[in-house]
C-alpha cells in the first residue's frame, strides 16, 4: 500500500488526530492560558459548519484547535492538504517547486507558494548545540547562489552573488548561513564558528585564506589544496572536505534544477530546507515518514504572515507578487 494512502492524508478528522498526537503528546494544551487539565472536545454540529478538532478550555472558557500558534493558523486549506505538502517536501531530496505543489494538490499557485514557505520555516533548525562536540570533525566551505541586488557591481561574478557558508558535522548535521560576499572574511567567520562549533572540534576546509585565522581557535585545523588537485590528503585520508561538497551537490541541483530562481530575502529559508533534509537523512536512520513527523513538531510558534499595508488600513492581504521589495515583507510571529 502506498504511503500516501494513510488516512491522515485524505480524511480531515484523521489529520487533526495525527497533528494532535505529535504536537500534544501529553494531551491538549490551551494556547490562551496554558491549561492542560480542564479541556473538553466540542462535538461537531452537522447542521452548521463543522469545525474539526474544536476544544474548549475549562479555565479561560475560550475555544481553540491544534492549528492555533502554528504555521497552520488561519489557513483556509484543509489540514490533510498541509500534511500531504509536508510529506512531499520532506521526501523529495532536492525539493519540490511551488508550481508542482500547485498542480499535485490542486490549489492555487499563491497558496502553494505561501504554504511551502511556511513549511520551510517549520524546518528551520532551532537547535543551539555546537557542532563537533567531543572532538568531532566539522567541515566548512562556502558556495555562491543567485544575485545580490545590494552588492556593489563587480567584474568578478561571485562578487555579485549571495554567499552561503555551510558547516557539516561529519556523520551528523548541517547548518548553513546566508551572508553578503563581502562578509566572507576572517572576522565574520570567526564569529560564526565561535557561536556554532565546539572548541574541541577538528576543522576541515579547503585552502581559502579566510579560514586560517578562525581555525587557530579550535583543537585542530587541516586543509586540502583544491587548486593543486588535492581533494584527499594521501597520508591522512580523513583530511578532506568532500562531505560538505556532497551537501552542496544536492543543494545546487535543487536550487538550479527545481527552484531555478530564489531572491536574497528568501534564500535563508531554502538553505534551511536543505539543511533539514540532510540532518534527517536516511543514512542516519531517518526515513520519509519520520522526517515529516520531525518537521511537524517544528510547526509550533513559527507562523508566517503576509505583510499588511500601512497600520490602521483595513485591506486584504497582499499576494506573493508584492513580496519582492525587501526583507521586511515577511514577518514571523
Amino acid at each position: 500500500m502506498s504511503v500516501l494512502s494513510a488516512p491522515h492524508f485524505h480524511d480531515e478528522q484523521a489529520a487533526f488526530d495525527r497533528v494532535e498526537r505529535v504536537i500534544w503528546p501529553q494531551g491538549p494544551v490551551c494556547p490562551h492560558c496554558g491549561c492542560t487539565g480542564r479541556i473538553s472536545a466540542i462535538k461537531p454540529n452537522p447542521e452548521k459548519r463543522v469545525r474539526y478538532g474544536l476544544k474548549k478550555c475549562g479555565d479561560c472558557k475560550k475555544q481553540f484547535t491544534v492549528r492555533m500558534g502554528t504555521i497552520f493558523e488561519e489557513s483556509k486549506l484543509p489540514l490533510h492538504i498541509w500534511l500531504q505538502a509536508m510529506h512531499l517536501m520532506c521526501s523529495s531530496k532536492k525539493g519540490v517547486s511551488s508550481h508542482q505543489l500547485h498542480r499535485t494538490l490542486e490549489i492555487t499557485y499563491k497558496s502553494a507558494w505561501f504554504l511551502s514557505h511556511r513549511i520551510r520555516e517549520a524546518m528551520r533548525d532551532g537547535e543551539l548545540a555546537p557542532f563537533g562536540g567531543g572532538g568531532g570533525i566539522v567541515e566548512i566551505d562556502e558556495t555562491f547562489q543567485g544575485r545580490d541586488p545590494d552588492a556593489a557591481p563587480s567584474a568578478m561574478a561571485i562578487r555579485n552573488m549571495n554567499a552561503v557558508l555551510t558547516l557539516v558535522e561529519r556523520g551528523g548535521r548541517a547548518r548553513s548561513i546566508v551572508m553578503p560576499v563581502d562578509h566572507l572574511n576572517a572576522t565574520e567567520i570567526t564569529a560564526i564558528l565561535t557561536a556554532n562549533v565546539a572548541k574541541e572540534a577538528r576543522l576541515m576546509t579547503d585552502e581559502a585564506k579566510h579560514y586560517i585565522t578562525p581555525g587557530k581557535a579550535f583543537a585542530d585545523h587541516q586543509s586540502v589544496t583544491h587548486g593543486r588537485g588535492e581533494y584527499v590528503r594521501r597520508q591522512e585520508p580523513e583530511v578532506h572536505s568532500n562531505t560538505v561538497e556532497g551537501f552542496y551537490s544536492i543543494f545546487k541541483r535543487g536550487m538550479k534544477g527545481v527552484y531555478q530562481h530564489c531572491s536574497k530575502k528568501h534564500l535563508h529559508r531554502y538553505a534551511a530546507e536543505f539543511d533539514f533534509r540532510y540532518s534527517n537523512r536516511s543514512a542516519l536512520g531517518i526515513e520519509d515518514q519520520m522526517r515529516a513527523e520531525i518537521a511537524l513538531k517544528g510547526v509550533v510558534g513559527r507562523r508566517l504572515t503576509y505583510r499588511r499595508p500601512s497600520a490602521g488600513t483595513a485591506t486584504a492581504e497582499v499576494g506573493p507578487e508584492a513580496l519582492v521589495a525587501g526583507w521586511g515583507d515577511w514577518r514571523t510571529v
